[in-house]
Parts: C-alpha cells; structure tokens; sequence
C-alpha cells in the first residue's frame, strides 16, 4: 500500500523540477497558480534563484510545496496511486492538496499566509535550530530541561535524530553539552526557532487566514505532526494548523503510525531525500524512495 510524503523547508535546492517542467510543459500550470497567488515568480525562484533568496522563508515555502505537486503529478501520470498522505512541516500543506483537504489554489493561499506570518515572526524573535544525532530523545529533552534558557525539541525525525530550538544563547549552551556527551549536533540554516513559541505570533496571525479557508475531510488518510497519528477530526482546521506553526512535529510516531496501518511503500515527493532517509531509519521491512526529477521519476516508474 503507497503513501505520499511532502518535503519540508530546508530541503529547497537551485533548479529543483526544472528538467521535469522541460519534459513536460503542462505541468506549468502549478507554477502558474503559485505564482500568481503568492505575488512571486515561483517558477524563476525553483529554477534560477541562488541560496540566498530561496533560503527566504517567504520564497522556499511556496516553492517547496510547488515543486512537491509537480512531483506528485508527474508521477501520477506514470500512473502512481496513493493511499495516504503525510508531510513534514510545510509539507503538511501539499498534504492537503493531495488528499482533497483544500483545493491547489487555497492550499497556495495557506502557504502564502503562512510563509509571510513566520518570516515576520523570525524577523522580531531571533532563534536558532540544531538536529541532534546519535542521542535518544528521551535524552535530549533531559538536557533541554536543564538549560538555563529556552530550547525545546521540536522535531522528532527518526530515533536517532532530534532537533532542538529557542533561542540563539540557549542552543548554544544545549549545544555544549550534547556535545559532552558525544552526541553530534548540526545547526540548521534556518532564520528563526520554528515549531516553537517563538513563532507564538506567526501562529496568531496565520489563524486569521485560515478561518477564510474551505476545508474538507480528505479522500484519503492523512497523517498529521501535531497528532502523531492518522487525522479524523477536521472540524477545525484552522486552530490546529495555527498550533502545528508553534508545536512540535510528531514524524517518529507518525511513520509508526503509518506502518501499524498497513502502508508498505513511501514515496517523498519533493527536492532532495531528507524524509526518505527518516524512513529508513525508523522502519524495517518496507520501501522507501523519493521523486525529485526526471531522473528519480524515471526509476521509480520505469523499471
């Protein structure tokens, strides 16, 4: 049985699905409604812009999630068919659109919000984010509590991957003694603490857009970062959208979930590989690949 997982922000590269927009021209119209409600020109941003302009939240959320639907539509063309659906973080949006949540355009509309709401908030709370490897996480929240400052884990990716935030002087110090204790610590190239309570007032703000949004339950099951678990409550939306902005992402519990409900092969959709590796790490005896380009599409559907 086949899931469809969504990349999340950090994984945006110079140029990602340009070859598959190459091969086929149709797929321009995501592009094209991206860009026209998001005020950017989403296609020049995926293919031409360096690191430095598609690090901008503003600009490496909405192209994050087009290139994931133009990934997950050339490989619904090859003929690619799903029963479920998950993302991390920004992910979580192309989620939606996948399964019927809100429609490509409101989905757009969302990301939108939601990139300028967190931009904003970074901007006025200065934070930092580090992935936390080869430390159990029951571990690393015993050493975040015991910091003098605010740092909590906010992404739990794998059970040999925990990522902490707060601020700059607290992950410094959370930093120290992870190390200590020979653990190896990544900082993250990210302008703020995300899934944090740094981002209390993106939170706030993006609320007051989503409550002009149309949701609907999906066709299909939707896994969710708040929960852990499959979602079956969307009643509403918009509260738990604007609390998954300042919580933390449940990934481990959710690939968990996924596996306990049958699904077999998981197939991330979107630049680079992140989610695929988590995958891995975290499940035995099932298939895990990712569809980036023509290339990876090619072997995926081709073989």
């Amino acid at each position: 049985m086949n899931i469809a997982l969504f990349s999340g922000q950090g994984s945006q590269y110079s140029g990602m699905t340009k070859d598959l927009y190459e091969h086929d021209n149709s797929l321009s119209v995501i592009f094209d409604t991206a860009s026209e409600i998001t005020g950017r020109d989403i296609k020049d941003i995926c293919f031409n812009a360096d690191e430095s302009v598609l690090g901008q939240t503003v600009n490496s959320q909405p192209a994050i999630m087009t290139a994931s639907l133009v990934c997950l539509e050339s490989a619904k063309r090859k003929g690619f068919e799903f029963s479920g659906v998950a993302g991390h973080s920004l992910g979580e949006y192309a989620a939606m659109v996948a399964s019927g949540v809100v429609t490509m355009e409101d989905g757009f509309r969302l990301i939108k919000a939601r990139a300028e709401a967190m931009d904003k908030a970074a901007k006025a709370n200065k934070g930092s984010m580090a992935a936390v490897l080869k430390l159990s996480p029951e571990k690393i929240e015993e050493v975040c509590n015991s910091i003098d400052g605010y740092v909590v884990p906010v992404n739990y990716n794998s059970p040999q991957q925990t990522v902490i935030a707060g601020t700059v002087e607290a992950v410094a110090e959370a930093t120290e003694e992870f190390s200590k204790l020979k653990a190896r610590v990544v900082p993250l190239k990210v302008a703020s603490a995300f899934h944090s309570e740094l981002m209390e007032s993106a939170s706030k703000e993006f609320y007051e857009t989503a409550k002009t949004i149309t949701f609907k339950k999906p066709e299909i099951k939707y896994y969710s970062n708040v929960t852990g678990a499959e979602l079956t409550d969307f009643s509403d939306m918009p509260s738990l959208l604007a609390k998954h902005i300042a919580s933390p992402v449940l990934f481990t519990s959710e690939l968990n979930a996924m596996k306990n409900d049958g699904f077999t092969d998981f197939y991330e959709f979107g630049p680079n590989k992140v989610l695929t590796g988590l995958v891995k790490k975290t499940l035995k005896d099932i298939r895990a690949l990712n569809i980036e380009n023509l290339k990876t599409l090619e072997e995926a559907f081709c073989s």
